[in-house]
């Protein structure tokens, strides 16, 4: 079984997406993205396209959470990573962060298009006044880019570092 990220359902010959497993989410983000490819992928009898419960959702937060790259994953990152780890499925991504948080637990992953991560990193937060740094929250404020959260210490924004 396999879950597919976006990447592989705009990338991948269609006859490659059978038998692949989709968050219901990703439905929007490929409309976004490219419209005619939505058409042609939704029309497609052979992907499963499933809903996330929440407790599924918990779990995927958390196990990124635990990696660092919680703050860095957008929902439908969140919802995707969710599939792949209550089903045991390969995560098809190219995404470096969902393949590290896939490689943190010991799973899967294949990629679409990039050679892939070759090691886990781990993530921290670190404060841009006082260097102070904590482990990433599972209640982290999550953004692509800048601070994810405030110093406890010195009330200074904190981004996403690499633990050293």
């Amino acid at each position: 079984m396999r879950v597919l990220d976006t990447a592989a359902l705009l990338h991948w010959p269609v006859n490659q997406l059978a038998d692949g497993v989709c968050a219901l989410s990703q439905q929007a983000e490929l409309e976004r993205v490219s419209p005619q490819r939505s058409l042609l992928v939704q029309s497609l009898d052979s992907i499963q396209w499933r809903d996330v419960p929440p407790a599924w959702l918990q779990t995927a937060r958390e196990a990124a959470a635990s990696s660092g790259d919680l703050p860095r994953l957008s929902d439908v990152d969140v919802d995707v990573l969710a599939l792949a780890l209550a089903l045991d499925a390969t995560l098809v991504t190219d995404d470096y962060r969902l393949q590290n948080v896939m490689q943190s637990q010991q799973r899967s992953t294949k990629s679409v298009g990039t050679v892939g991560a070759k090691q886990v990193w781990r993530w921290e937060l670190r404060c841009i006044g006082c260097r102070a740094t904590t482990p990433v929250p599972s209640n982290v404020d999550r953004s692509k880019k800048g601070p994810v959260a405030e110093c406890d210490i010195c009330g200074s924004p904190m981004n996403v570092k690499r633990a050293r």
